[in-house]
């Protein structure tokens, strides 16, 4: 009998041990998510975009291809590579994320540029589905994937970067969590968001009581005025995450003039109101310069994006067109 007692003790002490694990995994993952919000609010402002011009029904199997997709980009080879990199390179891991900082700046650069210099969007029309829906449909989701592959490879690296040290499992487990609970996050808000007017219009149509129909018509009215603002923050949350990002590499790098600069003028702008509000001024102007110094290096990097990396990338993909 002892003996049975003191086996069901030490199954005891495993669970808590277990437990302990599981709490620190997430714990882990929410906090090293939390850094990669720039990343991940793009993301969800961007797939949107995939579905357009495509018929109600085929909507959420889409961004169901597209989830998928991202599950595997981010489990099947970006966490391998990110444990790859914190195990045998370490020192690999702030120019990557120097790198994906660039990107972002260059992504948040180039919609600007984009709203002051107009084009061709690019979007899927009526017309376009009409043509062949199945194989344009496999192209927009083969499309998204390889987007999303960009954003979860940078997405991936922040979380690696955000992990207390610890041991080759608690990474793993950590990078698994965060990767299933951001794709699960962006592409159910995405889901909620493309369906959002035809719940409107369902409760325009079908409301029985007039508070009902006005909430419906306010959605579907609204909703593209959210899809604006949704991407104006994606954009700003780039610009501010990707210049934070490159940064903060500099100051590892050996070249933190610049961060010290900043924090110095924050610092200052801080103390210029009163202290109750001094930290969340401060926090503010620095996130707005590291935004402004954003902008300025995506737009440094767009003509070196589109002339030089945009046609090598063209020659690699049989003469596809890159972006």
């Amino acid at each position: 009998m002892s003996g049975l007692l003191a086996l069901l003790d030490d199954v005891a002490g495993i669970a808590k041990v277990a437990a302990a694990s599981i709490d620190d995994v997430a714990a882990g993952a929410a906090k090293a998510s939390a850094k990669a919000a720039g990343a991940v609010i793009d993301d969800a402002a961007v797939t949107p975009k995939y579905v357009q011009g495509f018929e109600a029904k085929r909507e959420l199997p889409i961004i169901w291809k597209i989830a998928k997709g991202s599950i595997k980009n981010k489990l099947l080879i970006l966490l391998p590579a990110a444990l790859l990199l914190a195990n045998f390179a370490p020192w690999l891991i702030s120019p990557l994320l120097m790198l994906g900082g660039a990107y972002l700046c260059f992504e948040g650069a180039e919609k600007i540029y984009h709203v002051l210099m107009p084009h061709g969007d690019g979007h899927t029309s009526e017309e376009d589905v009409a043509g062949d829906p199945a194989h344009l449909e496999e192209k927009k989701a083969a499309g998204a994937i390889k987007t999303d592959f960009i954003l979860s490879a940078e997405i991936m690296t922040i979380i690696l970067s955000g992990i207390p040290e610890s041991n080759f499992w608690m990474e793993a487990s950590t990078l698994a969590v965060a990767g299933i609970g951001i794709t699960v996050a962006v592409y159910g808000s995405v889901a909620l968001i493309v369906k959002m007017d035809d719940v409107g219009l369902t409760m325009y149509a079908g409301g029985d009581f007039a508070l009902t129909r006005a909430i419906g018509r306010g959605l579907v009215r609204g909703m593209p005025y959210f899809m604006k603002f949704l991407t104006i923050v994606g954009t700003a949350a780039m610009l501010w995450v990707g210049g934070s990002i490159v940064i903060h590499g500099m100051e590892e790098l050996g070249f933190g003039w610049l961060g010290h600069h900043i924090h110095d003028w924050a610092y200052a702008v801080g103390h210029m109101v009163p202290e109750a509000w001094a930290g969340f001024v401060e926090w503010t102007a620095k996130a707005a310069m590291d935004g402004v110094f954003g902008v300025a290096l995506g737009l440094a990097l767009i003509p070196v994006a589109t002339k030089v990396i945009a046609p090598i990338l063209g020659v690699f993909g049989k003469g596809e067109k890159a972006h």
